[in-house]
């Protein structure tokens, strides 16, 4: 089949997430390695969007893919009530890795699914209903992380799951408060504390937050004081403190997890993408010890058929092996903090760039009109004008993403800045 029947084929019998289908140019991709895919045509791309903001090992590393083949000749599957040695081994290895005392994981399929499952754990151990969630966020799809979402994605999904309550963010660039750095009082934290005061303590569950927003929604660095308010807020009204490392665990933010940069302890952490990279799904709710012993003598109602499912482990302890084998979490840090450069040099030269944000190898660039007004600047084939150069990044709104796996070296991450910046000159003219 060429190219054309592919796609042809691929639109007919297949619906592609989060699209107008009417308006998708998909491309075939053929094959992939390291930071790098090549379409039919042969043209290669500099991946700076690692897939999903998920492979934080790149494309096809050696070390996943032949755990996947040798438990694949093995077992590829056993029902969830049996064990594993790939799922225990899992299960220790993220135990050691994972802030505090979450020491016990339940695994599913998603991120989704981990948050899904989150909300359940939450409200039959605190036995409270009201949940807390921030509007500038995403938590997923089905109908429970649909409603923890904050942003337009949710509506589709209306009317939703009850009980969510959504608050204001941490946006210090266009601060919901209309605060600047030299004005801010933390208007944003006792906002929360109000909400909850409002809205009845011992009518709350948890409040989810992810570690740091995800790109879609701006990716916001909070203020070094935010998580550890929470967490004083939380402590003060025993509600529990849920943490969404989707997409910011597994190094993306220069730590094993967003929330280390804050020494900050969750009660419930949910985890996916960065967990096997996407080789194969899998999603995880990791629990404190408090939460687990709970469900000693109590039925733990969540569960599914692909729970815990046997080759997606045995990626996953592949997975975090290579992370710890290879210093790629320390990897994210060193690029980090070369990469956050690079990008103040661009803020200082494009005056098409209001703001840069950036932690780790986890970062966006917000396009205005105007410096003074933050008016943003929508352009049309942004993201055609990066791929024609050989780059794919994430380009939600006015805004360029910058995510690359966390196995890119200097010479890959400055040859990807390069092309941003002559994208960056187009952007300019349009002023």
């Amino acid at each position: 089949m060429t190219s054309e029947d592919v796609v042809r084929q691929n639109r007919k019998y297949t619906m592609f997430s989060w699209s107008v289908q009417s308006a998708l140019e998909p491309v075939q991709v053929t094959r992939a390695e390291g930071v790098h895919y090549w379409d039919a045509d042969g043209k290669k791309y500099l991946d700076f969007e690692s897939g999903l903001v998920n492979l934080n090992l790149g494309y096809q590393h050696p070390k996943v893919v032949k755990a996947i083949q040798d438990q694949a000749g093995v077992l590829c599957y056993t029902a969830p009530s049996n064990a594993t040695e790939p799922r225990g081994k899992l299960g220790q290895m993220l135990a050691e890795v994972a802030p505090g005392k979450l020491n016990k994981a339940f695994f599913c399929m998603a991120g989704t699914d981990a948050n899904e499952n989150a909300i359940k754990i939450a409200r039959v151990y605190t036995k409270r209903t009201k949940l807390i969630a921030r509007y500038k966020s995403y938590h997923g799809a089905s109908l429970g992380a649909a409603a923890l979402t904050g942003d337009p994605r949710r509506l589709g999904a209306e009317p939703t799951m009850p009980g969510v309550v959504h608050v204001l963010d941490p946006y210090c660039y266009r601060c919901p408060f209309g605060q600047n750095k030299a004005t801010c009082h933390r208007e944003c934290i006792k906002h929360v504390e109000e909400v909850i005061q409002f809205e009845g303590p011992d009518t709350i569950a948890a409040m989810f937050m992810e570690g740091v927003t995800g790109m879609a929604n701006g990716l916001f660095v909070p203020p070094d004081d935010y998580w550890p308010r929470m967490r004083e807020i939380c402590d003060k009204y025993g509600i529990l403190l849920v943490a969404d490392e989707v997409m910011s665990g597994f190094g993306r933010t220069g730590k094993w997890f967003a929330v280390n940069n804050w020494d900050v302890q969750p009660d419930l952490m949910t985890v996916a993408k960065g967990i096997t990279c996407g080789y194969v799904p899998l999603g995880a709710v990791l629990m404190s010890d408090a939460i687990a012993q709970y469900y000693e003598d109590k039925m733990f109602s969540c569960g599914m058929t692909y729970s815990s499912h046997t080759l997606a482990c045995a990626a996953g302890v592949a997975t975090l092996q290579a992370y710890k084998e290879e210093g790629l979490i320390e990897n994210s840090a060193r690029m980090g903090r070369i990469l956050g450069e690079c990008l103040e040099d661009l803020k200082a030269r494009h005056p098409s760039v209001g703001d840069v944000r950036y932690i780790g190898l986890f970062s966006i660039i917000e396009l205005v009109k105007d410096r003074t007004t933050k008016a943003p600047l929508l352009l049309p084939g942004l993201a055609k004008e990066l791929k024609k150069r050989g780059l794919n990044a994430g380009t939600p709104a006015h805004m360029i993403c910058i995510t690359p796996p966390l196995i890119i070296n200097e010479e890959q991450l400055r040859a990807g800045l390069r092309i941003v910046d002559e994208v960056l000159s187009i952007a300019d003219k349009s002023l």
